[in-house]
């Protein structure tokens, strides 16, 4: 167990840090000390308390990034309260079954997503409060909410006669092993189950962060990812504003253009992100550099690339803010071409690995020490890890682990949880590779989309996806298997094909076939593609960015 507590991780850092910036919404006019979060958790409290709320009851949040986001999720977990995280991105059913399966007796929502709702069909909501404002949407018949919001600021006096001042900022003593967060997971195996997570699952992830100073008090982050997502939620905000932090929350899509001036602006000391982002960047920004002919000949010039080099690792840095420590990168693997490029360079990123279900850190390395092609050294204070039944000739087998990050089961899932555990009681992650010598972790893709080969090779489509993405005007891809042969059903770049007038029907027949024959080159006999589909649309992603597979395992023409 965890010595922390939790939740007096939280209660010591208003205090410590109640004249500090604490939260800003991105664009807008309004920042949150610590010492305002506080006290803006303590009339949530007074709510809570009123509606007789109980530990363990459920609180659903879904919206978008935001201050008031933040200070909801806060003002749940240091009551005692269970949060629900629910990402916006999830259609209105979705939602419904969410906060229905979770039992959730109240909910922090967008106004948006609240019009898109049905008030029938929520069985167990009591009330519902908008993240704009946190005025009261619904109350249940019989409830008094709107009524007892209307003497909020009275009911504050009367409870803080002297105002409230850091003092009084005490939260409930609740262990570790408690149940403090479910998270309902969409993955790429199309089937959302409600990870339980306990105070010791949240508490090692933050202490991990606190020990290895990937974010300081007076420091700045920009959180960009979805909050609802444990990945963004565990360091761009829980260990942020456990080390006195100030988070700007962006609150808008992360195109590049918006993040970059976003970066200009905040100029972060750490960037949280995950590899559609970083590449995005890396295929606008830095190849239509490096690609020009007399750049190209410097860069093939042994004395001249590596001052090249340096002058494109300072302009990255720069557009980046300028004071980052690292760019930490994780949430799906990062394309290969990119990393060895980076690596080139001697950019300061480095690859992490985690799922939901270890709240979610399993492996980070510092930039300057992470080992090319690995997925970061295992948290060996907080995990052990193991490969299960590794193959005898390249020692690739099912990751497992076990200890302080590893959730306690699934919501009201018997089946599933017991389905996630080895006999002995490991966490079957479901991802394929091997461990070093040094505890550096090595991925090759997902157990459940390995192809076995017709001569009984393994096959893993995610690495012949790299290398086509790659190649001139593929926006992304997905290999799959269509009667017994390897095919690649491929999205094309439109705005670049528009931008050179190239997009026809035949020039994009003749610029794919170009692609797949560049592709099998490059790729071993037993993993050629037999030809290359075209997409229409986008293929549709999880929340960190993750093509469904499952969707598109039976696409033919």
């Amino acid at each position: 167990m965890v010595q922390e507590n939790f939740i007096k991780l939280y209660e010591k850092s208003f205090r410590e840090n109640w004249d500090l910036k604490c939260l800003t919404d991105y664009g807008e006019n309004n920042t949150f000390t610590y010492g305002e979060v506080a006290s803006e958790i303590a009339r949530i409290h007074l709510l809570f308390k009123h509606c007789q709320l109980r530990r363990g009851d459920k609180v659903a949040i879904i919206g978008k990034n935001n201050t008031r986001w933040c200070i909801s999720f806060l003002a749940t977990v240091t009551y005692g309260a269970i949060v629900v995280p629910i990402l916006q991105d999830f259609n209105p059913s979705d939602v419904h079954y969410i906060i229905n399966h979770s039992e959730s007796s109240f909910l922090f929502t967008s106004d948006a997503i609240w019009e898109r709702l049905e008030e029938s069909k929520l069985t167990d909501i009591r009330g519902a409060f908008s993240l704009t404002d946190f005025r009261c949407l619904y109350q249940r018949d019989g409830e008094t909410i709107q009524h007892f919001m209307g003497y909020m600021d009275s009911q504050m006096e009367n409870t803080y006669p002297q105002g409230f001042q850091k003092e009084d900022v005490t939260y409930t003593d609740l262990d570790n092993d408690k149940v403090m967060l479910i998270n309902y997971t969409s993955g790429t195996t199309g089937f959302s189950k409600g990870v339980m997570l306990t105070g010791n699952n949240l508490a090692a992830n933050v202490v991990y962060g606190i020990r290895s100073a990937l974010l300081r008090k007076h420091e700045n982050v920009l959180s960009f990812l979805p909050l609802a997502h444990m990945y963004g939620c565990a360091f761009d905000f829980l260990t942020a504003i456990a080390v006195g932090t100030h988070v700007t929350l962006l609150g808008k899509t992360p195109s590049p253009k918006i993040l970059l001036t976003a970066f200009e602006e905040v100029k972060p000391n750490i960037i949280i992100t995950v590899p559609l982002v970083i590449e995005k960047i890396y295929k606008n920004t830095i190849l239509p550099l490096i690609n020009k002919r007399g750049m190209k000949m410097a860069l093939s010039i042994p004395m001249l690339n590596a001052q090249i080099y340096a002058q494109i690792r300072k302009r990255l840095i720069d557009a980046l803010g300028g004071r980052f420590k690292e760019v930490i990168i994780g949430g799906a693997s990062l394309n290969p071409e990119v990393e060895d490029f980076f690596y080139k360079i001697k950019f300061p990123f480095t690859v992490g690995y985690g799922m939901t279900e270890c709240a979610p850190l399993i492996s980070h390395q510092y930039w300057d020490k992470f080992v090319s092609t690995s997925s970061g050294r295992l948290l060996e204070d907080f995990l052990e890890a193991r490969i299960s039944n590794p193959d005898p000739i390249t020692g690739i087998g099912e990751l497992e682990v076990r200890g302080e990050n590893v959730m306690k089961g699934y919501y009201k899932n018997e089946a599933a949880t017991k389905e996630a555990f080895s006999d002995d009681g490991w966490l079957r992650t479901g991802d394929l590779g091997h461990i070093d010598e040094h505890k550096n972790i090595y991925l090759r893709g997902r157990s459940k989309t390995m192809i076995l080969g017709s001569n009984g090779q393994n096959i893993f489509p995610e690495e012949i996806e790299s290398r086509l993405n790659n190649l001139p005007f593929v926006q992304e891809s997905l290999v799959v298997v269509c009667n017994k042969k390897l095919i690649a059903l491929v999205y094309p770049d439109f705005e670049a094909l528009d931008s050179v007038g190239l997009n026809t029907p035949e020039s994009l027949k003749t610029i794919m076939d170009e692609n797949l024959n560049t592709l099998n080159k490059s790729v071993g006999s037993y993993e050629k593609v037999s030809r290359i589909q075209i997409f229409p649309t986008e293929f549709e992603k999880t929340p960190k960015r993750s093509i469904k597979r499952y969707l598109y395992n039976s696409v033919t023409d």
